[in-house]
């Protein structure tokens, strides 16, 4: 079946080269098509072009007038597989409790990974699948979802099936990471090697022979693991054909970075404190940095210096890091307003760090994150709007009035 949408009033994210990430002042660029069709097949978009550029006929209309098409948005750092909410800690943020501080007092990721021990997998998956379908109801078409709530072999491999069942079962894309590295747990405190080698001698083995991730993660940073542990994980994990990622940089300037640019991570996330030095690393290397402005806006942390990274030059993606503990959130439009009024990026900046660069920071660039022939038609409708600075402009508010995914709406 064809499906013709028609009279799209602005078709933002228009691809006219190769699909790349955009990098300092290309990233405040958006190619748009004003009067517009879009015709998809399958999963697939097929032709796009003005309205005075339409041939032949579809087997279905889609009458667009006064709204919007986007690319879907890209979101390449989730923790939405867990257990429960952690709304204590919540309270306790409130209260004027550092993350520091709740976690030493039971909360955090170990407080996420035993509710998660306890739980049964089939509820484990109901409750994920839940916040699969709300992302995609708000424009998410590319997820990337991490394990690390588990810190055991069998809760980490339960995750990572979770992750791999979710992606069969969803219209959408989703990628899976391995993050048994995300803290130490209490079972091995007194003996840190011991779970590294765990990790290293159990769990990669069983993730790689059953395929059940895509990437491994580290969270390299104050209180977590120290370069040295995280390169030994990360070295064993390439052998088994896993690209790293690290979170890097959340809580202090650990030398994250410099990690991740010398072990050709994909990308290294957070970067809440970060300097000079790091943004000169950065620059030499392909790891794509990739900020979190909803963890800085519910923790009332340092916001990552996304702005002094793009006028540099440096080409960012941004994610959710959708999580119980530091950022119970998914909404991209909320991380645009964020981006915006928070880092000072201008609207197509945001737009781009959320469509194009996201779908980099995922490798899935060629079939993601723009519109053009040949790429997924996995896209948003708006409601009505004038300029893409509306979309964080009216903040909070969602502007997604439908998501298309191939023929289908969703």
């Amino acid at each position: 079946m064809r499906l013709r949408l028609e009279n799209i009033h602005t078709i933002y994210g228009i691809q006219k080269g190769p699909s790349a990430l955009k990098k300092g002042k290309d990233l405040s660029h958006v190619d748009t098509i004003h009067n517009a069709f879009i015709d998809i097949e399958k999963n697939e978009i097929v032709a796009v072009g003005s309205m005075d550029q339409v041939e032949g006929y579809a087997d279905k209309y889609m009458d667009c007038t006064g709204k919007s098409i986007l690319p879907g948005w890209c979101d390449s750092h989730t923790h939405i597989i867990f257990a429960t909410s952690r709304h204590g800690e919540y309270r306790m943020r409130i209260g004027g409790k550092s993350y520091e501080e709740i976690a030493e007092a039971g909360g955090g990721i170990l407080n996420s990974a035993a509710k998660l021990r306890e739980m049964d997998e089939a509820e484990l998956y109901d409750s994920a699948a839940q916040r699969v379908e709300e992302l995609i109801k708000t424009g998410t078409v590319l997820l990337e979802i991490k394990s690390g709530y588990g810190l055991s072999p069998k809760s980490e491999l339960t995750m990572l099936r979770i992750a791999r069942k979710l992606d069969a079962s969803y219209p959408i894309k989703i990628k899976s990471t391995f993050l048994g590295a995300h803290a130490i747990p209490e079972w091995y405190k007194n003996d840190r090697k011991a779970y590294i080698k765990e990790i290293c001698d159990v769990m990669l083995p069983q993730i790689a022979k059953e395929q059940l991730a895509d990437y491994c993660d580290v969270f390299c940073d104050k209180g977590f693991f120290t370069v040295e542990e995280s390169r030994i994980i990360l070295q064993k994990a390439k052998t088994f054909g896993l690209r790293p990622k690290i979170h890097a940089n959340e809580l202090a300037v650990s030398g994250g970075v410099q990690l991740a640019c010398e072990m050709d991570a994909l990308s290294c996330d957070h970067l809440e404190a970060m300097g000079q030095e790091e943004i000169d690393v950065l620059l030499k290397h392909d790891t794509i940095p990739v900020v979190l402005p909803g963890t800085s806006f519910y923790l009332n942390i340092p916001y990552a210096p996304a702005r002094k990274m793009i006028d540099q030059g440096v080409g960012l993606a941004i994610a959710s890091d959708y999580n119980p503990g530091s950022t119970p959130s998914g909404n991209m439009e909320l991380l645009m307003s964020l981006a915006c009024i928070k880092m000072k990026l201008s609207p197509e900046e945001a737009f781009n760090g959320i469509t194009i660069n996201g779908a980099c920071a995922l490798e899935e660039e060629q079939e993601y994150g723009s519109i053009a022939v040949g790429k997924k038609a996995h896209l948003i409708m708006t409601t009505p709007i004038q300029d893409l600075a509306q979309l964080s402009y009216f903040y909070g508010k969602s502007h997604v009035e439908n998501v298309i995914l191939g023929t289908k709406i969703y």
